[in-house]
């Protein structure tokens, strides 16, 4: 089905951030949009709001002003829902209470002829829940805007059970033509980003728990390590604990208290404090005038070797290797043993890519005391800093070696304590494998979820499955069946889809 045409008419209901954002995208768009909120001062701070933020394109020449009059001429209050009868299509974005939703639609529904398709920006609750009880419900759907909705690309086209096709079709075109990057999604917990982005924080959150390092350390390695936009804890300060908690718990308890998603106790005892993020100026950080900003800790400047041995084949870390010969390291080279993954000799350390084991474990097993576990980086040519940590058995003197061989390459150096898969490549296998699981369960295609995850957290390579592939389906199927013997939680459960995929040696997108 094509997307509608300009000359169809919009209500958005709703007049907040959310509500008038939306208003703000169709009317750009090109549509007439009735602007209609239960209190006549939202309509007009709503609209108000479009107005300043038009004004403020124009100001960056982003869009010109005889764009921007018409723009904001197409917004139009309406003080009663009756007002707007003509419209085709109705976008809600009320309050997140189901029992007010469906109150709503019912209204809607008898107001609006029978072909006008009824939209919720609903971020959590059941599209089906919502539909139940009206005499079309094939007529409503899911129109998930992300905040800013002028600013984010995203947007989640969700179908219920009883969705007519043609109506996810017609939004999803709809939303492309206003700008957006569609995505299609069915009515499940989450739908796909506060779904599958729910280990970025869980991961981070236990990691922390067990005080293996401080915040802005493991952040800067999310971010200067791995391209992630921002880091966790950044990211729950900005948002506020009380909302990503209760996000997480929302989809733990749809999930019928499935362990993968279970919440952080830590993080409970921070919406306990108070200590709710940049809205309290104070959450993981603090915040104001005066408070002192976090800082990762860097390890300081050491000698490293003038040469190093590679022995086989060292997988995603292989451009790590022309990074160090760049920087006048001598890299001798020698064929490892079929089947095994490769590793490097610095000094008098063992040097190797974590897989998900401790490093205290693995010396253990592979009876190599001197062992140095290094994370994953998002391109180990250009990044700029690592994480590495050393089994106990390991001397200090060794780690020192390989933190400065290193930082000869250009690396700042993050030294963590032994934590199995470290922060990069724990929270990394974890999106994809919950990305994976939303694949299974039919929630959206590969495509679709990566799209997703790109567009609406920023997230590199591509979006997680993606990331998957390049990594290789094996050994992300390794690392978390290495996390689970560890922690005996289901919690790192592997998808079915990704040991499939494993197994038969296929890509994620195949």
């Amino acid at each position: 089905m094509s997307a509608l045409g300009k000359d169809v008419k919009v209500v958005v209901i709703g007049a907040g951030a959310m509500g008038s954002g939306i208003a703000q995208v169709a009317a750009r768009a090109g549509h007439t949009v009735y602007l209609f909120d239960g209190r006549s001062e939202a309509i007009a701070a709503g609209r108000a709001a479009i107005e300043k933020d038009l004004k403020f394109l124009v100001s960056k020449n982003r869009l010109d002003q005889a764009e921007a009059a018409a723009t904001l001429e197409r917004v139009v209050p309406v003080a009663a829902l009756a007002e707007a009868a003509d419209a085709g299509l109705a976008i809600e974005a009320i309050v997140e209470n189901l029992d007010v939703k469906r109150k709503l639609f019912a209204e809607l529904e008898s107001m609006l002829g029978a072909d006008a398709i009824i939209a919720s920006n609903t971020s959590s609750l059941s599209i089906n829940a919502m539909a139940a009880g009206l005499a079309r419900p094939g007529r409503l759907a899911g129109l998930h805007f992300f905040n800013p909705a002028p600013r984010m690309a995203l947007v989640e086209v969700v179908s219920g059970l009883n969705t007519e096709r043609e109506v996810a079709e017609c939004l999803h075109a709809t939303a492309r033509t206003w700008g957006k990057m569609p995505v299609h999604a069915a009515s499940t917990p989450g739908f796909i980003v506060n779904r599958v982005a729910r280990p970025y924080y869980a991961e981070a959150l236990r990691v922390l728990a067990e005080h293996e390092a401080e915040p802005a350390t493991l952040d800067a390695i999310l971010r200067e390590g791995c391209g992630f936009a921002m880091g966790p804890f950044e990211v729950m300060d900005l948002i506020g604990h009380d909302v990503n908690f209760a996000v997480t718990k929302s989809v733990f308890e749809a999930y019928f208290c499935d362990r993968r998603f279970a919440p952080s106790p830590f993080q409970q005892e921070l919406v306990a404090a108070g200590r709710l993020g940049r809205k309290t100026g104070r959450g993981i950080y603090e915040y104001g005038e005066l408070a002192a900003k976090a800082v990762p800790q860097d390890e300081p400047a050491q000698d490293g070797e003038p040469r190093i041995t590679v022995v086989g084949d060292i997988g995603a870390a292989a451009p790590l290797l022309a990074r160090l010969e760049a920087a006048g390291i001598e890299v001798r080279r020698e064929a490892g043993m079929h089947g095994k993954r490769g590793w490097m000799q610095i000094g008098p350390a063992r040097v190797a890519l974590t897989d998900g084991r401790t490093a205290t474990l693995r010396a253990a097993e592979e009876r190599v005391p001197n062992l140095v576990l290094f994370d994953l980086c998002l391109d180990y040519s250009t990044s700029t800093r690592i994480a590495l940590t050393r089994a106990d058995q390991c001397g200090l003197g060794a780690l020192r070696v390989v933190t400065g061989t290193f930082q000869k390459a250009g690396f700042k150096v993050s030294a963590i304590d032994d934590v199995a898969g470290l922060i990069a490549l724990r929270t990394v296998v974890m999106l994809a494998n919950e990305a994976a699981d939303a694949v299974l369960q039919g929630v959206a295609s590969a495509r679709d979820v990566d799209t997703a995850m790109r567009y609406g957290t920023n997230y590199p390579k591509g979006g997680p499955l993606a990331w998957a592939d390049q990594l290789g389906a094996g050994f992300v199927v390794e690392v978390l069946a290495n996390l689970k013997d560890h922690y005996g939680e289901e919690r790192y459960r592997v998808s079915p889809l990704l040991r499939r995929k494993a197994c038969n040696g296929e890509a994620m997108y195949d």
